[in-house]
């Protein structure tokens, strides 16, 4: 759920820092791009260089490098990050966040965050039962923070209770747990196609088009994103997965058409990119043909329309379609949406720009099953994709 997320994680001046490394590692390792703000007490306790080096990232601690005359703005810094992380959080912290006080970067970028804030304890038992801790304790929840309860344990001074910094596995459940619980599609089931189909004319060659899988996959990858668990049905691409998402490798439209029918009936949301072929030759030679003849033709037939067969047995299911068009665009896609049964259908032309198969950019218009119609601009596949998956949203 971390897959893709900017974090920043800020780091205080207590023995605990030296959980930061572990902590920083677990977040890239979830896929996180992560920068770290550190208090000017918590280098002492370790070194910019470690967090650099584990966050690939430069590390912030002052507002301004004379040596570099390099500006450290705060706000970007607060609206780059989609979740901000204290570990560990002081009493001292604790207390300016709470107090409005803004005397370092790490304060600076907390006043200025627009995410959600997630903080995590750290400091001797009597400081964290003290009274004053627990009332900026209150006022933080108050001002919409979360609060990662310290565990009890061996304490620095040698007390044993609570105080001690959670451990960064516990840390990352927790803050994973907590962003699962607010996604949009939690407990919805996705099936997505992408890619094209193969279909065979004899064992080297055979019928197929230009697709290379690229709106499908970031669809599959921005619906786990926010939430649902998927299944990616996928033709011949060069393309992978690292998303725990359920791939499904498939040459032929009937392999497509196999794999759709085993899952269409669990599913709530199907959204079917796929650029499958329309006919598939009548016979397969068994031996390679051999160029005998000047002329040479094949035979074709039919494929099964996978999206009408869906369309057609969907009962509660959301089902998306696409239609790649050259000419009377609207009307072609309109045809679909009603002749297939779906709820929407995703318009793009080829006669657009930076549309269509292989770029890295798509340009789309939306009609619905009422023929209401929303026109996009060029955007990158990626962003294409959460336009789509806003619309399955708002129909959920």
């Amino acid at each position: 759920m971390l897959k893709d997320k900017n974090i920043i994680l800020g780091v205080c001046g207590s023995i605990a820092s030296y959980k930061a490394a572990e902590l920083v590692r677990l977040f890239v390792k979830a896929g996180a791009n992560v920068k770290v703000v550190m208090t000017k007490d918590a280098i002492s306790f370790i070194t910019p260089l470690t967090l650099s080096t584990l966050s690939k990232n430069q590390v912030y601690s002052t507002y301004y490098h004379a040596e570099t005359g390099v500006w450290n703005n705060h706000v970007e810094l607060a609206l780059w990050a989609d979740l901000i992380i204290i570990a560990p959080a002081t009493a001292n912290t604790l207390a300016k966040f709470a107090n409005g006080i803004c005397d370092n970067l790490l304060s600076a970028v907390y006043l200025s965050a627009k995410c959600p804030v997630y903080l995590a304890p750290a400091m001797d038992l009597d400081m964290w039962k003290h009274q004053s801790t627990q009332n900026n304790i209150s006022t933080l929840i108050s001002h919409n923070n979360t609060i990662i309860k310290p565990n009890d344990g061996e304490l620095a001074s040698g007390l044993y209770g609570e105080g001690r910094l959670a451990e960064p596995q516990e840390i990352l459940n927790f803050i994973s747990e907590k962003t699962n619980q607010k996604l949009p599609l939690i407990g919805k089931k996705a099936l997505v196609t992408a890619g094209p189909t193969y279909e065979a004319i004899d064992p080297v060659r055979f019928i197929g088009n230009h697709s290379s899988g690229k709106m499908g996959f970031a669809i599959a990858n921005e619906l786990k994103n926010l939430g649902a668990e998927v299944v990616l049905v996928s033709g011949p691409t060069n393309l992978q997965i690292h998303n725990n998402i359920k791939l499904v490798n498939v040459t032929s439209a009937d392999d497509m058409l196999q794999a759709c029918l085993a899952e269409f009936d669990d599913v709530d949301i199907c959204v079917m990119s796929a650029a499958v072929a329309d006919y598939t030759p009548q016979e397969v030679a068994n031996q390679k043909i051999k160029k005998n003849t000047d002329d040479f033709s094949i035979n074709l037939k039919k494929t099964t329309d996978i999206l009408y067969t869906l369309g057609h047995s969907k009962k509660h299911q959301i089902l998306v379609g696409f239609a790649l068009e050259t000419n009377n665009e609207e009307e072609n896609a309109i045809k679909k949406v009603k002749k297939k049964n779906l709820d929407f259908i995703v318009l793009n032309s080829l006669n657009d720009e930076g549309a269509g198969f292989k770029n890295n950019t798509n340009k789309i218009t939306i009609i619905d099953k009422n023929l209401a119609k929303k026109t996009f601009d060029l955007k990158s596949k990626e962003a294409v994709a959460k336009d789509i998956c806003e619309q399955i949203i708002f129909l959920i």
